[in-house]
């Protein structure tokens, strides 16, 4: 049995990685304020409250580790500075900090009982081509999840520990139909040679890829999925 912890489950991307998880020999932990165990991650004592409840659910063993939780505010510029500053310190503590707190814990987990593990962080286009001048904070979360990945691929590869990170384009999700919307809909769309944005089970499919099947040596692996917006 496979017992995976997914963040972030319980809508958009995260249900979806769920549910394209579910078999018989997998056992998906969900994590989430709708359904699943909740954990708000603005609270840097989240991430391991959420671990140690997950563990006990599992019976005392996480394979696979799945970061998805984030969030998309806006932080313009001409806030005030302290505003500014929170939005920034909020977004970072959420999409970066507190996957990297669960990353350690499994890390740590997986080496201590001398067996391997994996772990695929959702990151976004952003950490490449950047976003908005109202989300510097988001895309540099996202860039720091990328290089978290490669850090911890390259260093406990030796142990069985397999990272690989995932970088969404637009998907079909709530954040990111008001963001559509905010940005001009249609023309947006047309830097997507694709001609649509991403569906949640596409996203989906990569990361039960990654989770389940990918082969060892692909560990440290970043797996573009936004439709030819943006190539490497």
């Amino acid at each position: 049995m496979t017992h995976i912890l997914v963040t972030g489950s319980s809508r958009g991307i995260g249900a979806a990685i769920a549910d394209a998880l579910t078999a018989p020999d997998v056992t998906v932990i969900r994590h989430g304020t709708a359904s699943g165990i909740a954990a708000d991650f603005a609270d840097p004592a989240a991430p391991a409250r959420l671990w140690d409840a997950a563990f006990a659910q599992s019976g005392g063993r996480i394979d696979v580790l799945i970061n998805n939780a984030g969030v998309f505010d806006a932080n313009p510029i001409d806030r005030d500075d302290s505003d500014w500053a929170d939005g920034w310190a909020r977004t970072m503590q959420i999409n970066l900090t507190a996957a990297a707190a669960l990353c350690r814990l499994a890390v740590r987990h997986w080496r201590s009982a001398a067996r391997g593990g994996r772990i695929i962080n959702i990151a976004s286009r952003a950490a490449h081509r950047g976003d908005s001048p109202d989300h510097w904070h988001y895309a540099a979360s996202k860039a720091g999840m990328v290089a978290m990945t490669k850090t911890i691929a390259r260093g406990y590869a030796r142990d069985g520990i397999l990272a690989f990170a995932i970088c969404p384009g637009f998907t079909m999700t709530g954040m990111a139909d008001d963001y559509l919307a905010s940005r001009g809909g249609d023309k947006l769309l047309a830097d997507i040679p694709l001609g649509r944005v991403a569906e949640p089970a596409e996203v989906a499919a990569a990361a039960r890829f990654c989770a389940l099947e990918a082969p060892p040596s692909m560990t440290g692996a970043v797996l573009d999925v936004n439709g030819a917006s943006y190539v490497r």
